[in-house]
């Protein structure tokens, strides 16, 4: 399903629009070849210290639910030693401010509270990787379908929810800087075209409130990790003048901040050209650094937990095979976009590689279970009371499991190693070198 451009339908909404209705699961997915050769072209002229990343925040709920992360030869591993061995140098992580229901219950998608998200930094800078910390500033997901303030601060004013925000970032970061997470870049907000902590605005302009939500945010980042980059983060590149309006808006208001950050999903937002010219367009301009916070591909069609996929059936204007190659043909294109660019492109980070099933669709019953306890699945039962418009009755499992960078049993497929690739490093795997 195509994002609408003139709704700008989040990834969480899509989930829950196919969720409605399912009433049998779908075909057990075939096990799939992690050996299959990728071909990768090299992307010379990388800057310094480039993110090469993803984004694993539900890995404690996998864990928890019985998922085990493997190396290629099949051996149980830690997550975070594969991440890095394949060339992965930097982790995103999400953080929600009480994704719980008032008996403790969680929302799901990994439950990522602060402490939650201190731990899966912990383990990352343990595996040498450095941490993006994403601030959703609500208690689930943020996105430009939703921008629900947390349970405590509905209501607030615009002045209070700055307060809110400067205070809620200032808490959570020592907490980050106190567990020794290498910290590099703080993201204030998620997807933030259509607003912040609960206050809304419209999405092709910029004005005062939520220009003072940004600053406070970045503020607090200043003053616990004046090493780290402040990121803000948009969506929908391909909307023409979005990106000049967002960035003109925040320089009106100074809005101190390093990188524009911009979600790419190849099935939505136009072509890497394009991608390049209107981030390249901010840098220029405004003097910022900018990176892709979120891209992936799928490389089946084929559900794997019994729960409907985001992508379902092949894009129509699909410039990919859907298959381990493509993963990898599309990553290395996004990359290499966002080094055309020049110095000031810092990074990619691929979403979610690691959100596996819980078990296969012919265990969904055992599955709904597992989504329920212990919150792997994208949303459970109890969030509906928080967001019942996005969740209501269409809580559930992954719905990601076909555009993950490993195996339905847990072990890497080759577009894993993509990062490493691109970089020239030869394996045992054919890597092209034509740049």
């Amino acid at each position: 399903m195509r994002r609408s451009r003139t709704f700008h339908l989040s990834i969480t909404a899509v989930i829950a629009c196919l969720t409605v209705g399912t009433v049998a699961p779908a075909p057990a997915a075939p096990a799939a070849s992690t050996s299959v050769p990728v071909v990768v072209s090299r992307v010379d002229g990388m800057s310094t210290g480039f993110l090469s990343g993803v984004d694993v925040s539900s890995v404690l709920s996998l864990e928890e639910s019985g998922v085990v992360f493997r190396e290629r030869s099949g051996s149980p591993a830690d997550l975070f030693a594969v991440l890095a061995d394949a060339g992965v140098t930097a982790v995103r992580v999400r953080v929600w401010n009480d994704p719980f229901d008032d008996r403790g219950r969680g929302y799901g998608g990994g439950n990522v509270d602060v402490g939650r998200a201190v731990e899966v930094g912990r383990r990352a800078t343990a595996a040498g990787l450095g941490v993006l910390v994403d601030f959703h500033y609500s208690d689930f997901w943020a996105d430009p379908g939703r921008q629900l303030a947390p349970k405590s601060w509905a209501g607030s004013t615009p002045e209070a929810t700055a307060a809110a925000v400067r205070g809620f970032t200032v808490s959570a970061l020592r907490r980050f800087e106190d567990a020794g997470v290498d910290v590099r870049v703080v993201q204030v907000g998620n997807e933030t075209n259509t607003g912040m902590a609960g206050y809304s605005r419209d999405a092709t302009s910029m004005d005062a409130s939520l220009a003072a939500l940004f600053a406070a945010g970045a503020s607090a980042v200043r003053e616990v990790l004046p090493h780290a980059l402040v990121a803000l983060h948009f969506t929908n590149p391909e909307s023409v003048g979005r990106y000049s309006a967002i960035a003109a808006g925040l320089h009106r208001f100074g809005v101190d901040y390093d990188v524009f950050a911009s979600s790419y999903y190849p099935y939505w937002h136009g072509s890497t050209a394009n991608l390049t010219e209107v981030l390249a367009q901010v840098s220029r301009t405004y003097g910022k650094k900018v990176m892709v916070a979120e891209t992936s591909w799928p490389y089946t069609l084929t559900d794997g937990d019994g729960h409907p996929n985001v992508i379902a059936t092949a894009p129509s204007s699909s410039r990919y095979p859907i298959s381990v190659q493509g993963q990898a043909t599309a990553l290395r294109d996004v990359v290499a976009a966002v080094r055309d660019v020049g110095s000031t492109g810092i990074g990619v980070f691929y979403w979610e590689p690691a959100w596996l099933p819980v078990g296969p669709p012919s265990a969904l019953a055992a599955n709904r279970s597992l989504w329920e306890r212990f919150g792997a699945g994208w949303a459970t039962s109890r969030a509906a009371g928080y967001d019942p418009v996005h969740v209501g009755g269409s809580h559930g499992g992954s719905a990601w499991d076909n555009q993950a960078l490993f195996a339905a049993d847990g072990r890497p497929l080759e577009s894993l190693r993509t990062f490493e690739y691109l970089r020239g490093t030869r394996g045992s795997r054919e890597v092209s070198t034509s740049e």
